[in-house]
């Protein structure tokens, strides 16, 4: 199954920039959640527009489907600046990203997604552009090359990344403000569905925009599209309006557990508890168990599962809990999985 159609992917799936652009608040006062770093980033931003200069270069780190782009579209909103979006991958050459910040007027925002992934090469030529504001350019090769500097306008870049530790050292330090993306809390959730209902014209109930917010994983983009497909389901199946019976049916139909686990994830707890006694086993070996590679596991199911306290990482391996155990209706035998874990 590619993990980027599931309902409880962080990731956008195919198509759906435009429909989730709809969803997006364009002021601070209208965004939910991350209440520490909205409520520094709205002093930063008071500050910089009363000294009338560039806001301090800012990095968002964080799971995605949190909300980083959108914040970093309500920044250029309210300094009342364009902003330039553009991805880590997508800047291949030192070239590309020149051409990107000569276009720049004066105070813009440059947002760069997946930063931890600009090319070397691309990342020392933004150095000067971050610190000097001038781009240094070679001219020319071998013992006729030259280097010249050119001056480029004031401008902030946002950085958003979903694996901080994977910045290079100079480009971190470059940043003056650092801003770490939690997961959302049900409450929280449940205001963004509302709101979302609100906009996309749709009746749904107390009950239901709760049963939706527990199943979210955490994040609102998962939230957005639960909230879109319930949709679906209650105009079909129901009356048009959203209420906890239809969002019931349409989230089990989904294959979606009231814990916002997937059919992977309990195929990933079921498969270490009855073909490993409940761990430790490593991640190679449960990749070839299950027919999935290892890099979706670890970078798509693991983080959620190990923060929602199924499953934990060791030394020797992994380890499912005692809550997963119950969470599947399997008898849990600690005596078991103790002797397990000690060989």
């Amino acid at each position: 199954m590619d993990y980027e159609e599931r309902i409880t992917a962080a990731e956008l799936g195919q198509g759906e920039e435009r429909s989730e652009m709809t969803l997006r608040p364009q002021k601070l006062e209208d965004y939910i959640g991350q209440k520490k770093a909205t409520d520094n980033l709205k002093i930063f931003i008071e500050a910089a527009k009363l000294r009338k200069e560039p806001l301090d270069h800012v990095l968002f780190y964080g799971p995605p489907g949190l909300g980083k782009t959108t914040l970093a579209g309500i920044i250029s909103n309210e300094m009342g600046v364009d902003i330039r979006i553009t991805s880590g991958p997508a800047i291949e050459r030192a070239g590309d990203l020149a051409a990107i910040l000569t276009n720049l007027n004066e105070n813009d925002v440059l947002f760069i997604d997946e930063i931890h992934r600009l090319n070397r090469s691309v990342e020392e030529v933004l150095y000067s552009a971050m610190e000097d504001f001038a781009l240094d350019i070679i001219i020319g090769k071998g013992p006729s090359a030259r280097s010249i500097r050119l001056d480029i306008a004031k401008f902030t870049l946002i950085g958003a990344t979903t694996r901080a530790g994977s910045l290079s050292a100079p480009l971190r330090d470059r940043f003056g403000v650092s801003c770490k993306f939690e997961m959302y809390t049900t409450e929280e959730l449940k205001k963004i569905i509302g709101r979302s209902a609100e906009l996309l014209g749709v009746t749904a109930d107390e009950q239901s925009m709760e049963e939706m917010a527990k199943r979210s994983r955490g994040t609102p983009r998962v939230a957005n599209r639960m909230l879109k497909r319930v949709r679906d389901f209650s105009q079909v199946k129901g009356n048009g309006v959203i209420d906890i019976d239809i969002t019931q049916k349409a989230l089990d139909a989904l294959g979606v557990d009231h814990m916002g686990l997937e059919s992977l994830d309990r195929e990933i707890l079921r498969t270490i508890i009855e073909r490993f006694k409940g761990g430790p086993v490593g991640i190679d070996t449960i990749a070839a168990s299950i027919g999935e590679e290892r890099v979706t596991i670890e970078d798509v199911y693991e983080p959620y599962l190990i923060q929602a306290g199924f499953l934990h990482r060791t030394q020797k391996g992994r380890v499912v809990s005692a809550q997963a155990y119950k969470h599947l209706g399997i008898p849990y035998d600690e005596e078991e999985v103790n002797s397990s874990v000690k060989e």
